[in-house]
């Protein structure tokens, strides 16, 4: 399988994972963050940049699905999950004015709304398809899929690929031996043709002058009798 396919060791799979789980726990981080620091902060006017005349419930927290170890994490009552947060974010999101000033009930601003939302999906893309891209990666996708093809759909699989293959072999031989007999047939066939100009392009050997000035003196009805 390794040869065929461009397979790596499972050290380097295992360390994309650890690697990808890591992005997600910091992505879920950094959102709480902006929600902690941000947007559930009723900041006074004065508190410029962060003050956007937030106001309204409190937004709930984004779970983490990873412990600081990056062991799997169960997420707490009141947290929201990574596959509906953007979702449920969206009713915290408030109409603002021309200078990006909350004039409804909200704690995000579609700006904001907008950032944390492409946060959320990559942490989301992360946690959700990592573990199947890694199997690809070390290839054991592909050997649970051809095994599970073996085991339990075709479970006379091996014999009628023995048999295509009993029957490749047999066309190689009669190919081959096509091919030296066609080899020993052109050469036989030259060597005739060699032949047959060679005695094509051979003079007649004259007779000797004694036999030839005998022959001259015989009549001419002699010669024929």
């Amino acid at each position: 399988m390794d040869d065929i396919l461009p397979c790596v060791d499972n050290a380097t799979a295992q360390e994309t994972l650890s690697r990808s789980k890591e992005v997600t726990s910091e992505l879920v981080n950094l959102v709480n963050q902006v929600i902690t620091n941000a947007s559930n902060i009723n900041f006074a006017p004065n508190f410029t940049p962060l003050y956007y005349n937030q106001s309204g419930p409190l937004m709930p927290l984004l779970c983490n699905p990873f412990h600081p170890d990056m062991t799997d994490r169960q997420c707490d009552a009141g947290e929201v999950t990574l596959s509906n947060a953007t979702q449920v974010y969206g009713s915290f999101v408030c109409q603002v004015s021309p200078s990006e000033i909350c004039m409804t009930q909200g704690r995000l601003t579609p700006t904001f709304y907008n950032q944390v939302s492409a946060g959320i999906n990559v942490a989301n893309a992360l946690y959700s398809y990592a573990p199947s891209l890694v199997e690809l990666q070390d290839c054991t996708f592909v050997r649970e899929t051809l095994s599970l093809i073996s085991t339990d759909h075709c479970p006379g699989l091996r014999r009628y690929s023995r048999w295509i293959y009993v029957g490749l072999v047999m066309v190689s031989f009669a190919v081959m031996f096509s091919l030296i007999f066609w080899i020993v047939y052109g050469r036989e066939r030259r060597h005739r043709l060699y032949t047959k100009e060679l005695k094509a392009l051979t003079p007649t050997r004259a007779p000797p002058p004694g036999q030839a000035l005998a022959l001259a003196q015989i009549p001419e009805g002699d010669k024929y009798n």
